[in-house]
C-alpha cells in the first residue's frame, strides 16, 4: 500500500517526502479532531469496576 502511495505521488524523492508528511500531518489532524472526538463516548474508559471504600 505505501508503495503504490509513493509511487503516485508527484515529483522527485524530497518532493514526495515532503508531501507524504504533509498527508500524514492531514491524517493525523483529521483523527484528533474529528474521529477521536466522536468515538470517545463510545469507548469503556470510565467504566471502572473498583470500588471507592
Amino acid at each position: 500500500m505505501y508503495g503504490w502511495i509513493w509511487r503516485h505521488l508527484p515529483g522527485n524523492a524530497w518532493v514526495k517526502a515532503l508531501v507524504s508528511l504533509v498527508l500524514v500531518l492531514a491524517v493525523v489532524y483529521v483523527l484528533f479532531q474529528y474521529v477521536f472526538p466522536w468515538a470517545e463516548p463510545l469507548l469503556p474508559f470510565n467504566d471502572v469496576t473498583v470500588d471507592n471504600q
